[in-house]
């Protein structure tokens, strides 16, 4: 049997569930989840391998009208991604029950690509299965999607279902990666985007959404088998530093906990992890600092 492999994106509206869907499909949590929109800021690459396929998923981040230098990156690694692959999941919710003005305007963009584009679903959990039909036929007259497919990113069977959808557009090709491998992130982005996954959990507001992660130190012990992680935090208001730190640093110590807690799972080792919380003002219009955050190549 030829071995099939390409590249696939997931597009949508912010927090529509690309991240939750995107683990999905590897069974490893790759992406960051947070039911705060905006939470993926870069492209995240996931790879799944099988005996006769590799498929690499692309989770990018929301598309949204931005209002910074960060915001307008974000909406174009997303766009960038959709003429370099071989298919397009655009994730929508079958919850809205119609499609909003950020679901359209997306579609008008789809339209302009010669790429597959599946449409799917999303969260047919939470609705009756009487609603399901409507959804479908409102946005097959939208746009002639490859295949419409009601899905639920929580389980496993949609996410099957769908692999097995795209297998079908998948040309023959190698492996790019090797078998064992989940995705190219590096160990420091990783271990920086946990520690910002926890921040999304723990603090509400406006706060999450102006803070960053740097790893700035990321070694062995010599003398002993633990990971040391250094890192600093970067908000945008001294208000915001004093929620992030909390009272007598209690929050803080919190942030940190969960992080090493998630990033020992992760990595296998033993993690000793040190925060530092920095006020940089208006850093996601700063492109200094998105450059030193990963934000601007």
């Amino acid at each position: 049997m030829a071995f099939k492999s390409g590249f696939v994106s997931i597009v949508g509206r912010p927090n529509v569930g690309k991240s939750t869907l995107l683990n999905r499909f590897t069974g490893e949590k790759i992406a960051i989840m947070s039911d705060k929109p905006q939470t993926t800021r870069n492209t995240i690459k996931a790879i799944d391998t099988g005996e006769d396929y590799q498929i690499i998923f692309i989770d990018t981040p929301g598309i949204h009208k931005p209002k910074t230098k960060l915001g307008d990156f974000m909406v174009n690694v997303a766009m960038n991604t959709l003429n370099e692959v071989e298919l397009v999941l655009f994730l929508v919710e079958s919850t809205d029950q119609k499609p909003g003005p950020g679901d359209l305007y997306i579609i008008e963009q789809l339209k302009q690509i010669k790429t597959p584009v599946f449409c799917l679903i999303n969260k047919i959990d939470l609705v009756e299965k009487e609603q399901v039909l409507p959804i479908i036929s409102t946005y097959n007259e939208l746009m002639e999607f490859s295949q419409i497919i009601p899905v639920s990113a929580l389980e496993n069977e949609s996410a099957e279902l769908v692999k097995e959808e795209i297998k079908k557009f998948l040309p023959e090709g190698p492996k790019y990666f090797p078998e064992d491998m989940i995705t190219d992130q590096p160990e420091k982005v990783i271990a920086a985007e946990i520690i910002r996954e926890k921040i999304l959990e723990l603090v509400s507001e406006e706060v999450p959404h102006g803070v960053g992660v740097e790893v700035i130190s990321f070694k062995n012990r010599e003398d002993k088998d633990i990971l040391n992680i250094q890192a600093n935090i970067y908000c945008e208001k001294k208000t915001h530093k004093g929620i992030l730190i909390g009272k007598e640093g209690r929050m803080l110590k919190k942030i940190g906990s969960l992080a090493r807690v998630e990033i020992e799972r992760l990595f296998g080792t033993k993690v000793f992890l040190e925060l530092w919380v920095k006020v940089k003002t208006d850093w996601r219009n700063n492109n200094l600092m998105l450059k030193t955050l990963g934000y601007n190549k």
